[in-house]
């Protein structure tokens, strides 16, 4: 790459800024959608791109919701999910119903915010390529991803799916691939959860987010080079 920084630690936030932007921007409309159903958001929300396509791991779910207080009383209550005896946590159809609208809701509202790039940038009409590579950074992570990204990928894609619900929704299950990687790293230094979150910046903290970087790496490596540039500057040329 030219550089010393890794790759995976300059793509990450780029990721963050266009998956967390069109989650944002979906909010008031998923927020109307719920309430119009008397639920509310939950992991099916935070989690559509993985719980659409195959019911979520006991550990997978304890990962993804480590910061949390991981409780799932409400989603239980409101009849979203169920549990099975394995621990496997199930979408009812009332939670599938809310999962398939988050997903459209959070496509539908990249696409605006997308379509208003300034006419120098590719906007839209980069987004199919950007699609495809994501998907094969997806796909060969799976060989060094943790629970929560393996939950997560391959996401759900409905048949008929436009460039911009692929995109989102695959960027929705990238960013999973280095939350693993970070609470590997994290768990490997001997940390725990809340360690980790009060954590300083110093020597400490960086020796954790190098470790995180040397497991998120390997995603990427199926990308030359030139793919790399191209997925990192695709996307920072999207509206966040």
């Amino acid at each position: 790459m030219g550089t010393t920084v890794s790759y995976a630690r300059l793509i990450r936030p780029v990721v963050d800024r266009v998956y967390v932007g069109a989650r944002w921007a979906a909010r008031e409309r998923m927020a109307a959608f719920y309430a119009e159903r008397h639920v509310d958001l939950g992991y099916e929300n935070s989690f559509f791109s993985g719980v659409l396509a195959r019911p979520m791991p006991a550990d997978a779910l304890t990962d993804a919701l480590v910061y949390t207080s991981g409780r799932m009383d409400t989603e239980l209550a409101q009849g979203v999910t169920t549990v099975h005896a394995d621990g496997t946590w199930h979408l009812t159809a009332l939670g599938r119903e809310l999962a398939l609208f988050a997903q459209r809701a959070t496509a539908e509202a990249a696409e605006e915010r997308w379509s208003s790039a300034p006419g120098f940038l590719a906007g839209l009409a980069s987004v199919p390529h950007l699609a495809e590579l994501v998907g094969r950074v997806l796909a060969h992570g799976l060989a060094s991803g943790g629970p929560a990204f393996r939950a997560m990928t391959p996401p759900y894609e409905p048949d008929g799916a436009s460039p911009v619900l692929l995109l989102v929704t695959r960027l929705g299950s990238l960013r999973h691939h280095r939350a693993d990687a970070h609470r590997a790293a994290w768990r490997a230094a001997g940390l725990t959860a809340e360690e980790i979150v009060t954590l300083p910046d110093g020597p400490e903290r960086a020796a954790i987010e190098a470790e995180t970087d040397r497991r998120d790496e390997p995603a990427y490596a199926v990308l030359s080079e030139a793919e790399r540039w191209e997925l990192l500057a695709g996307l920072g040329a999207l509206p966040g």
